[in-house]
């Protein structure tokens, strides 16, 4: 034991305040200058994460309090980011479960919350927000010790200590009714509840790899917690292999400490501290790193499988690499395998076609972030519409179910209900808040698809949306999820203002005029189920009649962007989204309409 150490991770729903949470901790343990400058959200490091208000990576950093060393990891709290909530798991030895004290515990609380129990993690249960207008923290601790109950608490779980307050405001009190003025009752029930880390400081040096960080300067940096001795700078190790227990000979070159947001550099490390490692040209999460050849290879927990897969295809449309820096099929391979190594729940397997790779994962925003972090970094690619993981079991299909949470309000219920049913969704709750109805269903993953846009378009931007994984069910049979059909350009080049104002008559645009298009992209929406091909790109034939100057008033409807996530749920299967570093364009598979007509009917003729 190392009782100058506690481990600890902060779980939570997505939006309750966590990573505001953690910046107040960082503030009041020393971390920050009394007059630094420092952004809000400080541990959302990625561009995406402060532009989407979410965590999409488990980060660590350190507060020193008093003469003890608190490692804090920050977790994501939305389920298709579930493989980084398993690896922070393993490195810590309890847990500060974040609840909103006017929404109480969410779907995703209960997702985190369940991995936390079942790694037997000790519970402090922090209700934030209590200055929130109609908050009700009292009633959300109830909701928390019910949830606690319904997910097989331990009893010394289920009598988790509890502490409220306002991440924002920065201020916490151990009972409601207390002045507060600042953290210390966190930092104290931290340090009465949560146990130093079990570490065995006589025995020989071995860790897991919990995460894996890349430096541009010593290459891939392993994380996780010393289990065992210590390591320094200069030793010799060996890496077990996860995957078939090969031992390959490295030397550490480098030990990182975490420090508030950033890392030091150490010559050594001791037992049950949280640490980055480098020297290896080659190790992946799950391997073990020991002083002796001999030794055995640490339990890794497996963690929930993919559901979802869909392709990733080199850009083979008319206007392909006209805007990317990486367009070739071995670039797009190389960097689908580089995120494999270090995101655990993605999965990247070659086809038999070239330039077409399969990539499985948990969910379709998991993958939406995949493709908007490879854009920005100068890739262009074609994805395609996510389709689910099946199994085969006694000659039967099974797909993946999910639970579902939909909160709504009261005039949208009878909207969302009908499109559940159309998706073959089965109601198992209903819940009646003051504002708002609550709807609890059993539903495919393949339902789930597309399911997001459909709740935000009836309810006005009002609803909310949540899912677990539930189990493997007897297949649903076919499911109409999209309602609607395209207008399919004819013709390349610039749209022009005077083709759009006829064409709008029959749809939704999703262009522009003078924005360039291809044969084959879809440039709007048509209400019917039905593909409509338009020409997007003619110009108003002069004449000695016309004047030039005529029809310059045309009204156009601004053109619906889609964003990544809902483009790639909005495509059917037989459509990609194009994705460059500055466009996001629909098309069909197959752009030449004689070629696509042959197709359809050698379908049907099979």
């Amino acid at each position: 034991m190392n009782q100058s150490i506690r481990n600890i991770a902060i779980i939570a729903h997505v939006d309750h305040g966590k990573t505001t949470l953690v910046d107040k901790l960082l503030r009041e343990g020393g971390v920050f200058r009394a007059n630094q400058q420092v952004a809000e959200r400080a541990m959302d490091s990625m561009d995406l994460e402060r532009e989407k208000g979410i965590t999409i990576k488990a980060k660590n950093t350190a507060v020193h309090w008093l003469d003890k060393t608190i490692n804090i990891v920050d977790t994501p709290g939305h389920a298709d980011f579930g493989g980084e909530v398993e690896r922070a798991l393993r490195m810590v030895d309890g847990v500060l479960l974040v609840v909103d004290a006017y929404d109480g515990p969410q779907a995703q609380t209960r997702f985190v919350l369940r991995k936390a129990l079942q790694h037997g993690l000790k519970v402090i249960v922090v209700i934030n927000k209590i200055d929130r207008e109609n908050a009700d923290p009292k009633g959300a601790h109830d909701k928390v010790l019910e949830l606690l109950l319904e997910l097989n608490a331990t009893e010394e779980q289920f009598d988790a200590p509890v502490v409220y307050g306002s991440g924002r405001d920065g201020y916490m009190v151990k009972s409601l009714g207390q002045k507060g003025t600042d953290m210390t009752p966190l930092f104290e029930t931290i340090l009465e509840h949560i146990p130093p880390p079990f570490a065995k400081p006589d025995e020989p040096f071995h860790m897991l790899v919990s995460n894996i960080d890349w430096s541009d300067y010593v290459g891939r940096i392993a994380i996780g917690k010393i289990l065992g001795g210590k390591a320094a700078v200069g030793e010799t190790v060996w890496i077990v292999r996860k995957s078939d227990t090969r031992r390959t000979r490295a030397k550490l070159t480098q030990i990182f400490e975490y420090s508030g947001l950033g890392t030091s550099e150490t010559p050594a490390a001791i037992a049950g501290n949280i640490v980055g490692l480098a020297g290896f040209e080659d190790i992946d999460i799950g391997d073990t790193i020991a002083a002796n050849e001999d030794a055995h290879p640490l339990p890794f927990t497996e963690i929930d499988p993919p559901t979802l897969e869909m392709q990733f295809c080199v850009n083979d449309g008319p206007l392909g690499g006209r805007d990317g820096k990486f367009v070739t099929s071995r670039q797009l391979r190389e960097r689908l395998l580089r995120e494999s190594k270090s995101n655990v729940s993605i999965k990247v397997n070659d086809t038999d076609k070239a330039g077409v790779f399969n990539v499985k994962a948990r969910g379709a925003m998991q993958i939406a972030i995949m493709v908007e972090t490879m854009r920005r970094e100068g890739f262009e690619m074609l994805v395609s519409r996510p389709t689910v993981i099946t199994r085969e079991e006694d000659g039967k299909t099974l797909e993946p179910y999910e639970t579902l949470w939909i909160e709504v309000p009261e005039e949208s219920v009878g909207a969302i209900m009908q499109n559940l049913a159309n998706r073959k969704g089965q109601i198992t709750n209903l819940e009646k808040h003051a504002h708002s109805t609550m709807i609890e269903s059993t539903i495919t993953t393949r339902g789930l698809i597309g399911l997001e846009i459909d709740v935000v378009n009836a309810t006005s931007g009002r609803g909310v949306l949540s899912h677990l994984f539930k189990e493997y069910g007897p297949w649903a049979g076919e499911l109409i999820t999209r309602m609607t059909g395209t207008l399919l350009a004819t013709e390349a080049g610039q749209t022009t203002a005077y083709a759009l104002s006829a064409i709008q008559e029959r749809g939704r645009l999703f262009v522009g005029p003078g924005e360039e298009v291809y044969e084959g992209m879809l440039v709007g929406e048509n209400p019917r189920q039905e593909d409509i091909p338009v020409n997007a790109v003619k110009a108003k034939q002069l004449t000695n009649f016309r004047s030039q100057g005529e029809g310059k008033g045309i009204q156009l409807t601004p053109a619906v962007k889609l964003s990544l996530e809902r483009a790639i749920e909005y495509i059917a299967i037989d459509e990609f989204v194009e994705a460059t570093p500055k466009f996001l364009r629909l098309r069909k598979r197959i752009l030449k309409q004689t070629e696509r007509r042959k197709v359809e009917r050698a379908e049907r003729a099979g």
